[in-house]
């Protein structure tokens, strides 16, 4: 059987079409790797993207599972989103199980073939290239509860940073429903009276890559990453609800860093800028730690907490190496070690220390002061780190009680100590563990009463096993930098990767610094990266920045009180970027509710006329533009939290703090009806994605989907192709305009109007 394929032709509006049709197919699609456009009962039940690099060639091959859920026979008509600078290689569908492909035809052959078959009721596929990186496909007929496979595989050229591969994939968003696991959302399946049915759907992402020492460990960041291989592939899963998946592969040396810069830039203010950096392949040294475990067992550590505590401090034990030394200090109302010195973490020791905390039993009150005192007073020897963990679930009851003060005997005795604090319930003083952390230049921990205190200390002491780098330092020649978070010097562990966030001003090529030292003497580690004036490329770097920086502005607004400047900029970051702040709450609506004077609401004010000529809606000014009115909500009032707001408060900076993927800010911030899309935050309410940002004084382009003009503006407008991603009707804020998808709004206007539309975007 002959199925015809791929040619192109000039569209009248200026869009480069690619037809191919697929004789005897069905499928359909959805979103996230494809969309489903319209009111189609065809939803996309699975999806897997596995990307195998070979050369630094990425071979691409995504397969997707499609279901019709109506009670009839049904069409597909769905967008799949393509990487930019992929080379098409070939659509495949199944057909009693076996996948057939197509072949090469014009595009208004392929279309005419196609609806004669549709007249039939036999089975094709239609698939266009609609410019803007996206292909239309469309599959008839799709019987009730009928499953149908398609497989879609294409070329790109790994790209480079630095010194790391970089690899990109565009998922998308489906439209209506929530998030959870990987990247499963639900897909609207149909729309009646305003109210969404949904379908669960899931979706996996996959890099398989050749077993080599030349690769180091990739890192995203956009999304988690779970690891598996074998004798000659490993296998990198990418977990998340993030639409845009980014990993970056260090090619790696033996004894000289990887180094990559992702910059991300407006033109108006200054970039955004990501440095990440992976250790050596070799570390010839680690550098010996002496760790202290501070361990509170005052009478409300009674019962299951100090079980797990215990627990905690066999795995701070055991991950003690050769070369290491330890101490131990309990406190209740009095303050004991188990030796006033520090032990060799030998076999004898470990065992003796083992036993030690076995025997610990909880009673009495909580001398916090007295016990950093302790920890902080005894000199760690010349070229070791020195590292306290803390732990704690109370107020200071015993000894100086106030917090500050505390903070103070900590930061009098500390010296080049690392302190990380780990707090307990709701009743610890959250403050409190907050500052003695970032004084003390380590990571607060905030266990709620359900969670795990020894999973969470067990986890820190894994991250904290092998020093491999110790005050490192970041500067640039080129470009300045600043607001660099985390800020000052910052320690390196093996396995893991450096992640610096900074602002910058300049642009061009610029010379980025590492330097720090190793347990073999002083290093130094340069790169050249291009520094971009204006890219709308990576704007996950610019939320990452933003989540850190409201992290570290929370803690330091419960150290220092509140001012005026600290709630603004807080209040700031979190609307621009679509954080979750006590300053920004984003009302969630069921489908169907009005969202009333709670979320931006458009409304046409300006009376138009359809133009004959060009389609467009002529507006008083003569612009093609309508006006409209929006309403936003009131900043909610500030209440001073009690103790377990505060709580929550400080565990939510403390994550905002270590951030190093939007994976983690999208679940933490993302609602049944909220998504994240451009670094803008969009609420779902009757069937319309509207952007937080809408303003009341803006005029409105009101575009049809799936028209010429939709694409044209994706074409020319790159932000909007995952905009315009959530569904068929958004609300979406520019400049000085929104650019609202509407089923009646324009299909054609003629070139100045669409130059004004880009030009006020």
């Amino acid at each position: 059987m002959r199925i015809p394929l791929l040619s192109t032709r000039r569209h009248p509006f200026g869009l480069a079409f690619a037809s191919l049709t697929l004789l005897a197919v069905t499928a359909s699609g959805a979103h996230a790797q494809g969309r489903i456009i319209g009111r189609s009962p065809v939803t996309r039940i699975s999806g897997t993207t596995t990307v195998t690099l070979a050369d630094r060639v990425l071979r691409y091959e995504i397969t997707e599972i499609f279901r019709n859920d109506g009670g009839s026979v049904a069409e597909a008509d769905y967008m799949f989103p393509l990487p930019a600078g992929a080379a098409f290689e070939d659509l495949r569908l199944s057909i009693n199980g076996e996948l057939v492909s197509g072949e090469t035809m014009s595009a208004d052959k392929a279309r005419g073939i196609y609806e004669e078959i549709v007249r039939r009721q036999r089975d094709p596929a239609l698939v266009e290239w609609m410019g803007g990186g996206m292909l239309r496909a469309r599959i008839f007929p799709i019987q009730p509860g009928e499953e149908k496979k398609v497989v879609v595989r294409f070329q790109s050229v790994a790209v480079r940073e630095g010194d790391a591969l970089r690899i990109d994939y565009r998922r998308g968003t489906d439209p209506g429903g929530r998030s959870g696991g990987i990247g499963v959302r639900p897909v609207v399946s149909r729309i009646e009276d305003g109210r969404e049915e949904t379908g669960a759907t899931w979706s996996r992402f996959t890099l398989v890559y050749p077993r080599s020492e030349s690769y180091g460990t990739p890192y995203s960041p956009t999304h988690a990453l779970r690891f598996a291989e074998d004798a000659r592939t490993r296998r990198v899963e990418a977990r998340g609800t993030a639409g845009e998946v980014t990993i970056l592969l260090p090619l790696r040396r033996a004894d000289v860093a990887s180094m990559s810069v992702l910059t991300h830039a407006n033109g108006n203010e200054p970039g955004f800028a990501l440095v990440s950096l992976t250790p050596p392949a070799q570390a010839k040294r680690v550098t010996p730690r002496d760790l202290t475990f501070v361990l509170d067992v005052s009478g409300s550590m009674a019962g299951r907490k100090l079980t797990q505590a215990k627990a905690a401090g066999d795995a701070i034990l055991e991950s003690l190496r050769p070369g290491d030394r330890f101490r131990l200090v309990d406190f209740s109302t009095d303050v004991r070690e188990f030796r006033a010195e520090w032990a060799p973490a030998n076999a004898v020791n470990l065992r003796a220390a083992k036993r030690y905390i076995a025997g610990l039993r909880a009673e009495g009150s909580t001398n916090i002061s007295e016990a950093l005192r302790t920890a902080l007073e005894v000199k760690p020897a010349e070229g070791r780190l020195p590292l306290v963990v803390f732990v704690t679930d109370g107020e200071p009851t015993v000894g100086e009680r106030n917090p500050d003060a505390i903070a103070a005997i900590a930061a009098q005795h500390r010296r080049d100590a690392r302190v990380f604090a780990v707090g307990v319930s709701t009743g610890v003083n959250a403050a409190l563990i907050e500052q003695l952390a970032l004084q003390g230049r380590g990571t607060a921990h905030f266990v709620r009463d359900e969670e795990s205190v020894e999973g969470t200390v067990s986890l820190l002491a894994r991250r904290l096993t092998a020093p491999v780098l110790t005050d490192v330092r970041i500067t640039a020649s080129g470009v300045r930098l600043s607001r660099v978070l985390p800020a000052g010097p910052i320690d390196v562990f093996a396995g893991q990767d450096l992640v610096v966030l900074a602002r910058y001003d300049g642009s061009g090529d610029a010379t980025i610094r590492l330097e720090g030292r190793s347990p073999t003497g002083p290093v130094v580690w340069t790169t050249r990266a291009r520094f971009a004036s204006e890219t709308r490329s990576n704007a996950f770097v610019a939320r990452l920045w933003a989540a850190q920086r409201i992290g570290w502005l929370a803690a330091e607004k419960r150290r220092g009180g509140r001012t005026g400047e600290l709630d603004t900029e807080i209040r700031s970051l979190g609307e621009r970027f679509g954080i979750p702040t006590e300053f920004s709450s984003y009302l969630v609506v069921e489908p169907g509710m009005s969202m009333a004077s709670a979320a931006p609401r458009v409304r046409s004010e300006a009376a138009s006329s359809r133009n004959a000529s060009t389609g467009g809606t002529r507006a008083a000014d003569g612009s093609g533009l309508s006006a409209s009115v929006t309403q936003q909500s009131a900043a909610p009032t500030s209440v001073a939290p009690p103790s377990a707001a505060r709580f929550e408060a400080a565990r939510a900076a403390a994550m905002q703090r270590e951030m190093k993927s939007v994976t983690a800010l999208d679940d933490a911030a993302s609602t049944a009806g909220a998504r994240v899309v451009e670094n803008r935050r969009f609420a779902l309410a009757n069937g319309v994605w509207t952007d937080a940002a809408l303003r009341g004084d803006s005029r409105v382009v009101k575009v049809r989907p799936y028209s010429p003009l939709y694409f044209e503006l994706v074409r020319r407008v790159s932000a909007l192709s995952l905009v315009f991603a959530l569904g068929d009707r958004v609300v979406v804020q520019g400049r000085r305009l929104a650019i609202e998808l509407d089923p009646d709004g324009l299909e054609r206007v003629d070139e100045s109007v669409v130059a004004t539309v880009v030009r006020d975007w």
